[in-house]
């Protein structure tokens, strides 16, 4: 199993905001020696910049030869115009990944010399943490090494999901990369139902958020089925029995509804994606 510290060359990290910047934190804390890491943005965020320096962290340095990874952090938006001044710097043996939303392997190899390994990957939110899940595509240029060298690059900020074919990333996209939203939106909702039947509005908003967090970490650590999970938790004809009825009811409930929520934001990626 490759480590961090196996990378045979540097790193260099294109775009250091809130993911860039989480992952250069996580590749720091699991033992990837800074001075084998440099970073090009034109203005990171001032803990950034400050971690930067405190660690000896090149910033937008002028030399040092192609390097073994290129890790792209950079918004969608600008991708064009950044991969223009960075493309240069990548060697026949640099890796190129990915963690921008909608660029597809094959805008990627289109900046790229042709034959470049790339992988094209989707992470969430709660990479911020180190508790994110990513889900990731190589191309056919891809070796097994440079594979396990993203993957390690990667699980920085958690888990990691391998997928053959690119199509399964617009799925992924619409469950792990926009999910958060989806857990959030129910947080938020299950507040003001509480205030609506009668809980002080700050008390249910903390019960909200305990209950989500609990319930996700609770997941986490037993490693029982979420259904299962679900069942321990209804007694027959109890409360949550009595809300379960109409969460899972078949036409109107939870699962049909979110169910069509995922197929649009998956439709949603493919367009953006083109």
């Amino acid at each position: 199993m490759v480590t961090l510290s196996d990378i045979p060359g540097r790193v260099l990290l294109v775009g250091a905001g809130k993911m860039g910047g989480a992952m250069l934190e996580g590749w720091i804390g699991l033992g990837l020696e800074p001075a084998r890491i440099a970073v090009i943005d034109p203005g990171p965020p001032s803990e950034v910049a400050a971690l930067l320096e405190a660690r000896g962290v090149a910033l937008n340095p002028l030399n040092g030869g192609p390097p073994a990874v290129m890790l792209l952090a950079v918004k969608p938006q600008v991708a064009p115009e950044v991969l223009a001044k960075v493309a240069p710097l990548a060697g026949p043996q640099t890796l190129i990944v990915s963690v921008m939303a909608g660029r597809t392997l094959g805008f990627l190899e289109a900046a790229f010399a042709p034959g470049t390994a790339v992988v094209r990957s989707i992470p969430n939110t709660p990479a911020a943490i180190g508790r994110g899940v990513t889900v990731a595509v190589p191309n056919a240029a891809v070796t097994p090494t440079q594979m396990s060298i993203a993957d390690a690059l990667l699980r920085a900020s958690g888990g990691v999901e391998w997928v053959e074919e690119e199509a399964l990333i617009d799925v992924a996209t619409a469950v792990s990369g926009s999910g958060p939203a989806y857990v959030f939106l129910l947080a938020e909702a299950l507040a003001a139902a509480g205030a609506q039947a009668g809980l002080p509005a700050d008390m249910a908003d903390r019960l909200a958020r305990a209950t989500v967090a609990g319930a996700g970490e609770l997941m986490i650590r037993s490693g029982i089925e979420p259904a299962q999970l679900r069942k321990n938790v209804t007694s027959p004809n109890g409360t949550t029995a009595a809300a379960l009825a109409v969460l899972m009811d078949e036409e109107r409930g939870f699962v049909p509804l979110l169910t069509e929520a995922v197929l649009a934001a998956a439709r949603r990626s493919r367009e953006l994606a083109g």
